[in-house]
């Protein structure tokens, strides 16, 4: 029995790589449960596993007091010194309670527990072997699927691809293999439980380290990723080293690079531009493959206006929006496209607007001069028939000529005069 159970520690150590103390303790803790079990026993036992022959030992542990109480838990004095005379009050002492049928009593009751140590023995191996590949890429074989998830065999663990992580459109079939973006690893009452995604922006970024070498020594970086999965992906680069385009370095030679990520991705289309300090630059370069005429930037709000040729703006839009789309997430502004002939038609509005405000302006100049002009006259008038001084015809027409009068207001006072002249 003890050589097959030395045996037995060994091959999960080997087969498993769970290491021998690790089962040992489960070992011991469960023998303990069993003979509480079996045999009544109080809380004062130990069971020893001897590592060289196997042998399994329970073992009593008593305290020495004066007067017995509980013949389980404690021993006299007296009997403590004949067994030897070192012993004094308060000290503990082992005996061995070994039963003789314990060992299949013990098998019995242990395997349970001892399988379910060895379970979560291998869930924490499996766990932090895992944890390691978080955000990171692995391949996998699709097992199966049902209506929540597919199940993407890692080896040894199955891993999850919920239906918003897939790639759209995307067919997938048992023994198909894929790559995969680990996403969360985490530890459950069930095991460890890995989720993967297909559509991470983050999975294009490690396909790139593994199919570019400058990426993965870092002379070429990566400096962001918009990606509508499936579809299309904008990709900003830039490079550390002057003599080296980042842009066809990810290319690669006939575009051999970049086109093995598109058929990993199932045909997903790649625009690769070169990322720049200048904002006004990036932009432009995120547009592409459309041509850019002027930015105009609005800061407080971080958007702005990209101008381009009237015969290109479809192209920088992009079907359904796109192009636009995700040149927005791939700078981090919100651009709003406009062609030549939009701004110029702008431009045309507002000089209309400002020529209408002018004249405005110039006619109510003029109504107010013509009723401070009226107002002048009446109070000449006033102050006429007040002094009974009235003008002559001569300076009445001359005032009226300048606007001082009304023409109502000169008749008047060239009658008064008159009338003065014939009462002389």
């Amino acid at each position: 029995m003890s050589k097959e159970m030395l045996n037995a520690l060994d091959t999960l150590e080997q087969e498993k790589g769970i290491a021998k103390e690790i089962v040992i303790d489960a070992l011991e803790a469960a023998l303990v449960s069993a003979y509480k079990k079996n045999y009544g026993q109080a809380q004062n036992v130990e069971v020893e596993f001897d590592m060289k022959k196997g042998d399994i030992h329970v073992y009593a542990v008593k305290e020495v007091v004066d007067v017995v109480f509980d013949s389980r838990l404690e021993v006299s004095l007296k009997e403590a010194l004949d067994i030897n005379s070192a012993y004094e009050l308060g000290d503990s002492i082992r005996f061995k309670t070994t039963p003789k049928d314990f060992g299949r009593i013990a098998a019995q009751t242990a395997k349970q527990v001892i399988m379910q140590r060895v379970r979560e023995a291998e869930r924490n191996i499996i766990y932090n072997e895992f944890i390691t590949y978080e955000n990171d890429i692995m391949q996998g074989i699709v097992e199966r699927q049902d209506h929540r998830y597919i199940y993407v065999n890692l080896g040894k663990i199955e891993a999850v691809l919920s239906k918003q992580e897939q790639i759209p459109n995307e067919v997938y079939k048992p023994h198909d293999r894929i790559k995969v973006y680990v996403t969360k690893v985490e530890n459950t009452s069930k095991g460890p439980q890995i989720f993967v995604s297909r559509s991470h922006p983050d999975l294009l970024k490690r396909l790139f380290e593994q199919e570019v070498p400058e990426i993965y020594d870092g002379i070429v970086e990566i400096k962001s990723i918009a990606r509508e999965a499936g579809d299309r992906a904008k990709v900003a680069v830039m490079s550390r080293d002057e003599n080296i385009d980042p842009v066809g370095t990810c290319v690669g030679p006939k575009g051999q690079r970049v086109q093995a990520i598109v058929n990993e991705l199932k045909g997903e289309n790649m625009d690769i531009v070169e990322w720049s300090a200048d904002p006004a630059t990036f932009i432009a370069n995120a547009l592409n493959p459309a041509q850019v005429i002027n930015v105009t930037f609005n800061e407080r709000e971080g958007s702005c206006v990209v101008v381009v040729p009237d015969y290109q703006l479809s192209l920088a839009i992009g079907k359904r929006g796109q192009n636009a789309r995700l040149a927005a997430k791939l700078t981090g502004f919100k651009i709003d496209i406009k062609s030549e002939s939009d701004i110029q038609d702008s431009l045309i509005t507002k000089d209309k607007a400002g020529l209408e405000r002018t004249e405005d302006y110039v006619s109510a100049v003029e109504e107010t001069m013509s009723a401070e002009q009226e107002s002048d006259a009446t109070e000449i008038v006033e102050n006429v028939e007040d002094s009974k001084d009235f003008p002559s015809d001569i300076e009445v027409e001359d005032e009226f000529q300048e606007g001082i009068l009304t023409s109502g207001e000169a008749e008047e006072m060239i009658e008064i005069a008159e009338a003065e002249d014939e009462n002389k």
